[in-house]
């Protein structure tokens, strides 16, 4: 063995040189680094190199290279000790470039030579044992694959050499970053997982990249990877969390979920029978490459079928994961997160920044398969621009088309942030607690057997909730705008492509005060063919108050929320009831940050067209529907379309009943 980089990680591999040498496994003949180990570091027997071309210009002939130093000289030092008949061992990530992963890959082939990256994850046992899961059956159908990583990082990490931290060094990459260095582990575990080894297994990779510290590369990211079998995976990362956590990689199935907690090889197993931890064992990358030399696995790259001896992390299997980093490398550079949404802690080189709500925001990067810039949060970069609605010159809704959204969310579109005249935004979407509440809008869960709202469906048989392959999605087919209304054709369409449903939506928005603001939403809904279709709820499907489906909202969160009609206050005394108004009160904005909550009132009118019962969640989850189908299916024929009208009034400050009562009857909305 020669080992090239003895500081750092090269420390760990000498600890592990010295055990494989214990066990007669391998001999350490020689080192290279520019600065020499300290006295007393080596055996006496051990050579010490400047560098690799010294090393092997002495004659040195060592039967195996490892690589732990600089992402940027991986390369060439590959290609070098390749050159020279060596074996080669590389840290993570392998290379800082797909072009120079091409280079040497296609190297070790033409040679025959074992090339081993140092993805020490992908020597766990576990991975055999989710594999099985997936395959067997024993999840469900798989929805998505989330890798997430909440670490910090203090400003000393960023000192340690001049590559750390970033993009480029003298004209030559280096592409460090959280996703391709320091939490590299969890994308690559995550592209294993997801079934994806070669550069053709990966569809597509989205990046959304942010830094906190004073570098040129990314310390908090989200990287979507489609997969060229259809799986996505999201990797959420940060080095800017409050406190350190164990990354993980998690397969939501239908039927359950498994976390691996890789730097433990821990495994938690949900599913309906119960939860279960295992922890597996895992194999020495390195001792690996020693069993497949010895296997006589040398005809490139690994690739000798002796699964006992076989490369557990080959560079030929390294593929897709050079293609995540390649998307990283060529984009634009990480934007910075601004000031205001960081809080250091400690002092000098122990000083770090937290980014504010960071670990609330990876989950829901993970559980609604978005990006942080369409979470919409508030230190992310602009999504494209949306039609929005003004009152008086002020923006105060903008509208979502939702085309990203989730199959399983129930794509549709929304307005999402909508806000008071004064800015304080009342709306919200993707939450973690339901991913598929999507601002203000319409949502149907059963219509005519598809689910229009999102999420899992309710069902007599099951007596409870179940994911089912019946997510439909609406899109809009046709806008009109004008001063104060906004027009929309839409077409409700389910898993199968068949057109469900035809609505018409009409949006009307104007000022009533200095302080407040009307929206008023229309819509009808009729069968796109020539068939009645009936619009059902879990309420009608034999969930006890779950009627929910039609106009819904989904608030921030709002503390001190106090809800109530004319006549009831709180949950359990207005859910379900019949009433002309409906009132939402409290202070919305970020819990815990002083100043940033603001005090509102929504006010919601009931439709004129029918005595709708409202859906109201307080303590679960903030939400007001007005139920189209509580207990009973409602039908929409083609001559007798349902239709319905809801005007919420949008109020800066704490509206009393008699404040509502006044405006109601100033509108016109008195019953």
């Amino acid at each position: 063995m020669a080992l090239v980089g003895v500081h750092g990680y090269g420390a760990r591999h000498l600890d592990n040189l010295r055990r494989l040498e214990d066990c007669q496994l391998a001999r350490l003949v020689a080192v290279a680094d520019p600065r020499p180990p300290a006295d007393g570091t080596l055996d006496s027997s051990v050579q010490v190199f400047g560098t690799l071309d010294e090393l092997l210009a002495a004659g040195t002939a060592p039967d195996v290279v490892i690589l732990a130093t600089p992402i940027q000289t991986h390369a060439p030092l590959a290609l070098a000790a390749i050159a020279a008949g060596a074996d080669v061992y590389v840290e993570k990530p392998p290379m800082a470039s797909l072009a120079q992963f091409e280079e040497v890959l296609a190297a070790a082939q033409e040679t025959g030579k074992l090339v081993q990256v140092g993805f020490q994850s992908l020597g766990s046992d576990a991975l055999p044992e989710i594999a099985d899961l997936v395959e067997s059956g024993a999840l469900g159908r798989i929805r998505g694959i989330g890798a997430t990583g909440a670490w910090l990082r203090s400003a000393a990490y960023f000192k340690r050499s001049r590559w750390a931290g970033r993009r480029s060094l003298d004209g030559t990459d280096v592409v460090d970053g959280v996703a391709t260095n320091a939490l590299a582990h969890a994308v690559a575990t995550g592209l294993r997982i997801a079934g994806a080894a070669g550069v053709d297994d990966v569809g597509s990779v989205e990046t959304d990249l942010y830094r906190a510290h004073n570098t040129e590369s990314d310390d908090t990211s989200v990287i979507r990877v489609r997969t060229s079998a259809g799986r996505v995976l999201m990797c959420a990362l940060t080095l800017c969390a409050a406190e350190q956590s164990p990354p993980s990689v998690t397969v939501f199935g239908t039927l359950g979920k498994a976390e691996f907690f890789y730097t433990e090889d821990r495994l938690v197993l949900e599913t309906a029978q119960g939860t279960s931890t295992r922890t597996f064992g895992r194999t020495d990358l390195l001792e690996n490459l020693l069993a497949a030399r010895a296997a006589g696995n040398g005809t490139g790259d690994g690739g000798a079928d002796n699964n006992l001896a076989r490369l557990l992390s080959p560079l030929s299997a390294a593929g897709a994961y050079m293609t995540v980093l390649e998307a990283v490398r060529t984009a634009e550079p990480p934007r910075e997160i601004p000031a205001d949404n960081i809080v250091w802690e400690g002092e000098g080189d122990d000083a770090h920044p937290v980014v504010a709500g960071i670990e609330a925001a990876l989950q829901r990067a993970v559980l609604s398969q978005s990006t942080f810039a369409e979470l919409g949060l508030p230190w992310a970069r602009p999504e494209p621009a949306n039609p929005v609605l003004a009152v008086d010159g002020r923006p105060v809704a903008w509208l979502q088309d939702g085309s990203r959204i989730t199959p399983t969310s129930s794509p549709r579109p929304y307005l999402h942030p909508v806000t008071t005249l004064a800015g304080t935004v009342v709306t919200d979407h993707l939450p973690a607690d339901h991913v598929w509440h999507l601002g203000a809008g319409v949502a149907i869960q059963d219509v005519a057997g598809v689910n229009f709202w999102g999420g899992r469906t309710y069902t007599r048989r099951a007596g409870g909730y179940v994911w089912q392959d019946d997510h439909g999605h609406i899109e809009i087919t046709d806008t009109a705008e004008s001063p104060g209304a906004l027009d929309q054709a839409l077409r409700w369409i389910g898993p199968d492509g068949t057109a469900v449903l035809s609505e018409r939506r009409h949006w009307r928005y104007d000022a009533v005060g200095p302080s407040v603001w009307k929206l008023s939403m229309d819509f009808e809904l009729s069968p796109a063919g020539p068939e009645p279709v009936a619009l059902g709820s879990p309420g009608s499907n034999g969930r006890e108050n779950g009627g929910y489906g039609g106009f819904f909202w989904r608030l921030p969160p709002t503390s001190g929320a106090r809800v109530r009609t004319a006549s009831a206050e709180g949950e359990d005394a207005v859910h379900g009831t019949v009433a002309p108004w409906l009132a939402w009160s409290g202070v919305f904005g970020t819990v815990g940050r002083p100043g940033h909550g603001k005090e509102a009132t929504l006010v919601f009118l009931a439709s004129p067209q029918a005595p709708d019962p409202w859906f109201v969640r307080l303590s679960g989850y903030p939400g007001v529907g007005l139920s189209l189908a509580w207990h009973e299916p409602l039908l929409a024929t083609r001559d007798n379309p349902v239709r319905r009208t809801v005007t919420v009034l949008v109020a800066d400050g704490i509206l009393s009943t008699t404040d509502i009562a006044q405006l109601t009857e100033s509108l016109g909305e008195t019953t």
